[in-house]
């Protein structure tokens, strides 16, 4: 069901709150001012600005005619398309692409073309998730947006440039939303708490509940609201029948009746603490000694307490490159591949990108071979260790450079037996230094191998 089936509409077709709609459909916001991050949008001037406050007929000429946005859930995109619509005096229609046809689609803007005939006035179509509507049905679209027979927002949580037609996409602007802060979803509760639209007061939250509905919430404005209405009504539930000594005080809401709301244990876990740091060093540390269990097991504390899969991705690149290395150079290229993958599609699917990953690099054979070699050769450079470059080496490109002797005697690699030039590679000061000094674990052994023969053929350089 949709959060507004407990609501009724006004004159120009918006939804308005009824008393018994859910709290996240109470506290929508009523005004840009009211609407939490996504400043990038909203600043004096931008065109989302002048879609919603149009201040006369040669701005509203200059306003979009339609607007894709795009951003996770619970960022505010059903709230931007209704204060279009609100604010400006626009009549509003809404669709669900889940279930509306294109019969729907050509209703409405039939509809919206008489009214403006009739001077009835503009017509806002607010399509949600309409990466679910079939070509068909958004190439349906197109003459109403490009003639601006309606004002089209269309909100999705895919990537328009994947979910939505190059020709609709071409005459939208695309807004993208962004994730919401920790704080900002704290400002949301906060206020839904205290304001008489919300919960006007009848509860108190404690930090420690406050903390842990945030991390279940994950910039979700919606699902923190969704919470924290079930919390509330088990406390007041729990009030109503308790011998209080003052029963117009606020109802408690402790950790607790968070968890016993939501069926979910509190994770022991502090993004800002101690516990922060302590998870995520036997996290790194149960990936390098190979219990790959154990290193799930950190994984699944990280993101139950909502870490960001971002920074878990991260540590993750980290650990491929220092702790696997080149014992298993594909570990690496998984790593990467998983950090882009929790870019592009987000939680909580990118869980499982993670647990690959994890999988990957806690099973894969250990060196740290090269990240030691790197540490040696900056000890030397740091120490002073740095000579001359040999001068059969040096750039022989430009104009001069031979009459100082640079590349005389230099040996082309490619054209030696087995493609290994023998000739002094490291500065003077510097030969015979051995930096790297690959492991016999994994595919560094046959590095080892290879190595040995390389050294025995380029000598004691």
């Amino acid at each position: 069901m949709d959060l507004f089936d407990a609501a009724t509409s006004t004159a120009d077709g918006v939804p308005q709150p009824t008393a018994g709609a859910p709290l996240a459909v109470r506290m929508r916001p009523r005004s840009l001012d009211e609407v939490a991050g996504q400043g990038h949008l909203l600043v004096p001037g931008s065109p989302l600005r002048r879609l919603v406050e149009p201040a006369g007929d040669s701005e509203r000429r200059a306003a979009p005619s339609s607007v894709v946005l795009w951003g996770p859930p619970g960022t505010g995109k059903t709230t931007l398309a209704y204060l279009v619509a609100s604010s400006s005096g626009r009549r509003f229609v809404e669709l669900s692409a889940v279930t509306a046809g294109v019969k729907d689609v050509r209703q409405v803007v039939d509809d919206a073309r008489r009214r403006l005939a009739t001077a009835g006035g503009e017509t806002v179509l607010f399509i949600d998730e309409v990466h679910r509507f079939t070509k068909a049905q958004q190439d349906a679209l197109l003459p109403s947006v490009e003639n601006r027979w309606v004002t089209l927002v269309a909100a999705t949580t895919e990537n328009p440039s994947f979910s939505v037609n190059s020709p609709l996409l071409s005459r939208s602007l695309l807004l993208t939303l962004q994730p919401l802060s920790v704080d900002d979803v704290r400002a949301l509760v906060r206020r839904a708490v205290a304001d008489e639209r919300g919960l006007g007061g009848a509860v108190t939250l404690a930090p420690d509940a406050e903390e842990h509905l945030l991390r279940l919430a994950g910039g979700d404005a919606r699902k923190a609201l969704t919470i924290l209405e079930a919390a509330a009504g088990a406390a007041l539930s729990a009030a109503d029948g308790a011998d209080a000594p003052d029963p117009d005080a606020p109802a408690p809401v402790d950790l607790a009746t968070v968890e016993r709301a939501i069926d979910v244990a509190a994770v022991r876990y502090d993004r800002d603490g101690d516990q922060h740091y302590d998870v995520i060093s036997a996290f790194i540390k149960s990936v390098r000694g190979s219990d790959v269990d154990a290193a799930l097991h950190y994984l699944a504390r990280m993101i139950a307490a909502g870490e960001d899969p971002r920074f878990i991705a991260r540590r993750i690149v980290v650990s491929a490159a220092e702790d696997v290395g080149m014992a298993d150079p594909s570990a690496l290229q998984t790593a990467v591949a998983a950090a882009q993958a929790v870019q592009l599609i987000g939680m909580p699917e990118a869980r499982i990108v993670l647990a690959e990953a994890v999988v990957h690099l806690a099973t894969a054979p250990k060196s740290n071979a090269a990240y030691l070699g790197v540490d040696r050769a900056l000890a030397d450079v740091r120490a002073g260790r740095l000579g001359a470059v040999p001068p059969h080496l040096r750039d022989a490109h430009y104009a001069g450079a031979q009459q100082h002797g640079h590349g005389a005697g230099y040996v082309y690699a490619h054209d030696e037996p087995h493609g290994v030039a023998a000739q002094q590679y490291l500065p003077d000061d510097l030969v015979g230094a051995r930096y790297y000094e690959p492991t016999d674990r994994g595919f560094e052994r046959q590095v080892t191998e290879r190595l040995e023969r390389i050294r025995q053929i380029l000598g004691p350089t």
